[in-house]
């Protein structure tokens, strides 16, 4: 690691999904407002940052990020004025605000793409891709992430735009440098409005394969796919992007980047590199996928053993070159502790806290989605007509529907375990109707689990999860070592058991955590000095070499 600490590294940050935090002018859609209400709550977490999933003008078909107007607000979350007021308060409460960048496409109904399509010589027809097909056919075998082709015909100039999502996000060209230029313009813009840093939607897809060729698989082998991501251009492109953009202002950057490795991720976010400050990597998101061919619609567990080794991997392969984020979930996965936990009543809040503990003393940044310091849970919704995702509703139509490769029972399983709508659902304020977040009928349906689980209850209860990430924050803020200390894995082979250490300039952390329901007994006791002290558990007290059902311990060695 450089040897200047960033103040991102030190970071805590908390992601808003706004359509869902918090409604105040009745519509049942949260909205700017109801995010700056809720700042004094944030403050008291302890988070340095938050950011927010798309605020901008959008058609909303996939929630936002198919944008129309990248500088205006879209306005179910309110004006331009209320942005602005909100992130005066934000840094007036010390915290810093992040917005999300999605520049790998734009909604079809964006003046760009609205003049691209106008003839074939328009100034803007290079902002885009345009094909034409081979005889009736379209211009290669490529097929959306959402399903279907990844080509939409365009009668107008008789010819096929390419939409590696919806066919209502078609992809920006970014071998045009008119086209980078005015996305340079649009990011200095935001920055200079005051803004601290970019999270950039799949930005390892804007430099595709030369050609466009065809290729066995779709553009996503769930979003990773050689034609579209990690393309020949990329570092290039983020290279100049920092050059002429980034590295004017003191901020933080995160990709979103699908199909990348270790070493990858060091040529994204590497010290010495002058692209991106870190990366979203999603290996550790993919091991519990379906093997046989339904990739993310799966109701398998993940395998603890390959969790760690991937885990290894990121927090050695970048220890000293880069920095890694950390994080369960976000808008777009299932919720943690219903994916990595036990959202089962009597396991619920100890899980909850020993997934918090596990990630939280990582070298990296971690990221806490909304609501996930409550132990929020997935929706568990029983009827298709609950579901409100683009990417859910066309893989039941798909798998289901048209090819009929699974029962509706058993895709309505893979759906409750891991649709996106998982972590779309209202966050849970209190207990009253439509747990606090709106008096009006909400966009997606609420948690019914509400009533048990919310913020004011949590508030209320010393021993809940909340006041457990506190404590998490409290931690990293205060202690080095968090920060700094390299990263050792124990028991690398354990099926039940993720312990590692933390080391820092003499001083050592041991982290213990059960990844079941089982008690089990391990001769812990061997890696503890004689006046190690417990930093932190999930029990209120505990023998070193019994673990109960999912308990957590933190250690400081002599």
């Amino acid at each position: 690691m450089a040897a200047t600490i960033k103040w991102w590294q030190q970071a805590v940050v908390y992601q808003v999904y706004p359509r869902s935090f918090q409604d105040t002018n009745h519509d049942g859609i949260g909205d700017l407002k109801g995010i700056t209400a809720h700042l004094d709550y944030l403050q008291q977490l302890g988070v340095d940052v938050i950011w927010l999933n798309p605020i901008y003008r959008s058609p909303n078909d996939d929630n936002g990020y198919d944008i129309s107007d990248y500088q205006q607000i879209a306005a179910e979350f309110g004006t331009m004025a209320d942005f602005d007021d909100l992130l005066t308060a934000a840094h007036d409460h010390g915290i810093k605000v992040i917005m999300d960048l999605v520049v790998n496409h734009t909604s079809d109904e964006h003046p760009w793409f609205q003049q691209s399509r106008q003839s074939r010589d328009n100034q803007y027809r290079d902002f885009y891709f345009w094909r034409s097909g081979k005889g009736a056919d379209q211009p290669n075998n490529w097929e959306s992430a959402f399903g279907g082709s990844a080509w939409t015909y365009d009668e107008q100039t008789q010819q096929y735009y390419l939409h590696t999502f919806s066919t209502k996000q078609p992809d920006l060209n970014w071998e045009n440098p008119a086209l980078r230029t005015a996305i340079y313009q649009m990011m200095t813009w935001w920055l200079e409005k005051g803004v601290d840093g970019f999270r950039m939607d799949v930005i390892n897809q804007i430099s595709k394969l030369p050609g466009l060729p065809d290729g066995p698989l779709k553009p996503h082998s769930q979003y990773g796919d050689a034609r579209v991501t990690n393309g020949p251009h990329v570092h290039e492109f983020l290279q100049e992007m920092n050059r002429r953009v980034l590295s004017r202002f003191d901020i933080m950057t995160v990709g979103e980047t699908h199909d990348v490795t270790p070493a990858d991720a060091r040529k994204y976010a590497g010290n010495d590199r002058h692209e991106l400050d870190m990366v979203f990597e999603f290996q550790h998101l993919r091991l519990d996928n379906s093997q046989h061919g339904f990739g993310k619609w799966s109701i398998r567990k993940t395998p603890l053993v390959a969790l760690k080794q991937v885990i290894n991997d990121w927090q050695t392969g970048l220890a000293g070159q880069a920095w890694n984020s950390l994080f369960w979930n976000n808008h777009d996965t299932p919720r943690a502790v219903s994916r990595f936990g036990d959202d089962r009543p009597m396991y619920r809040v100890r899980s909850a806290k020993m997934l918090a503990t596990c990630l939280h003393l990582l070298q990296g940044t971690p990221y806490i989605y909304q609501g996930e310091e409550l132990g929020m849970t997935d929706a568990h919704f029983t009827d298709l007509d609950s579901y409100r995702d683009i990417e859910t509703l066309n893989a039941y139509r798909d798998l289901v529907t048209d090819r009929h490769l699974l029962t509706h029972a058993d895709m309505m399983a893979r759906l409750a375990a891991s649709s996106r709508d998982n972590s779309r659902t209202p966050m849970q304020w209190n207990a009253t109707e439509n747990a606090g977040f709106s008096d009006a009928q909400p966009w997606i349906k609420v948690n019914p689990n509400y009533q048990q689980i919310n913020a004011e209850a949590a508030l209320a209860d010393p021993d809940s999860v909340w006041y457990y990430y506190q404590q998490l924050i409290k931690l990293r803020h205060h202690y080095p070592i968090v920060t700094l200390g390299t990263f050792k894995l124990l028991l690398a082979d354990d099926t039940q058991v993720f312990m590692y250490e933390r080391h820092w300039q003499g001083q050592t952390w041991l982290i213990a955590c059960n990844f079941t329901s089982e008690t089990i007994s391990r001769p812990l006791h061997q890696y503890l000095t004689a006046d190690a002290k417990c930093l932190l558990s999930n029990y209120d007290d505990h023998q070193t070499d019994t673990l109960r059902p999912y308990e957590a311990w933190v250690y400081q060695l002599a």
